[in-house]
């Protein structure tokens, strides 16, 4: 039986240092704040940004959101990213995905300052990435390589498996793992015989949004497997792509879905504007 790697506990833990550290530069009369836009009136993003409005009232951060018409144009967004990239008190800015088919999302990314890309989206986060800078890492790939340091899972020389190509996960995951020294393969929707792949993962991540996809005989006895999705049933239960509880009977680790990646990723967008925060006073950063 796998040992469950628990997200929730480690958020948590993450977090509470996360407020002695903004407690800390509040005696320095600094005040970390993250500014969120979300255009539309997504359900689903609606939690989302509630969540992270609550984790920032946890911590001590300053939270300010911006609700956009989702019959805007691309220059009123631009125009409102540009005011708080030049907004002295902002010191994050998190543009909320999706927003409507009609605007440039990654024209949006382009224009958030690099010093303030706390979901590290920007070309110039995801560039130092791929060559080992220092920079904001994407808060999902984050929380993953944060748990495999917890739990002491060592990516030297193992083989990865990536299910999934996004440029929110899949895509930094791989630079992530890479810079940990792991032999990494990514597969997705075009990929031919996908569990001849991950039945060789030594690590199994997934990624792509189907539930229970990835099923026992799909994956390798001591895996150590990470579940990215989250899904909603029809009857209302949230699941991840993985089969949990069969695939728990093999492998050596796992994640569960509620309670694992989903807390890391609040959490490190949480560190990456506390980085932020020090960056931009010339403050040395502990993560």
């Amino acid at each position: 039986m796998a040992v469950l790697i628990d997200g929730k506990a480690l958020a948590k833990k993450i977090r509470e240092q996360l407020k002695t550290e903004c407690d800390e530069l509040k005696t320095n009369k600094i005040i970390p704040k993250l500014a969120v836009i979300m255009v539309g009136d997504n359900p689903a993003s609606k939690v989302y940004v509630r969540n992270k409005s609550r984790a920032c009232e946890e911590i001590g951060i300053e939270y300010e959101e911006y609700l956009l018409n989702e019959n805007i144009e691309q220059k009123e967004l631009i125009d409102l990213i540009e005011k708080l990239n030049e907004d002295k008190s902002v010191n994050g800015i998190l543009l909320q995905s999706p927003i409507p088919g009609h605007l440039n999302i990654n024209q949006a990314f382009k224009a958030i300052s690099y010093r303030k890309d706390v979901d590290g989206f920007t070309p110039s986060s995801v560039g130092k990435l791929s060559i080992g800078e220092d920079t904001f890492i994407s808060c999902t790939p984050y929380g993953v390589i944060k748990m495999f340091e917890e739990y002491n899972i060592d990516l030297t020389g193992k083989d990865v498996v990536i299910v999934g190509r996004s440029n929110i996960v899949g895509k930094p995951l791989i630079q992530c793992c890479l810079n940990k020294n792991a032999t990494v393969t990514v597969c997705h929707s075009k990929t031919k015989n996908l569990s001849e792949h991950t039945k060789r993962a030594d690590i199994l991540i997934t990624a792509i949004g189907r539930p229970k996809f990835v099923t026992k005989d799909m994956v390798k006895e001591g895996a150590v497997v990470i579940d990215v999705g989250i899904n909603r049933t029809e009857e209302g239960k949230l699941v991840g792509d993985v089969d949990f509880e069969n695939v728990e009977k093999i492998a050596s680790y796992i994640t569960p879905v509620p309670g694992g990646v989903g807390p890391m990723t609040i959490a490190m967008l949480m560190n990456n504007v506390i980085k932020a925060t020090k960056e931009q006073h010339n403050i040395n950063t502990k993560f």
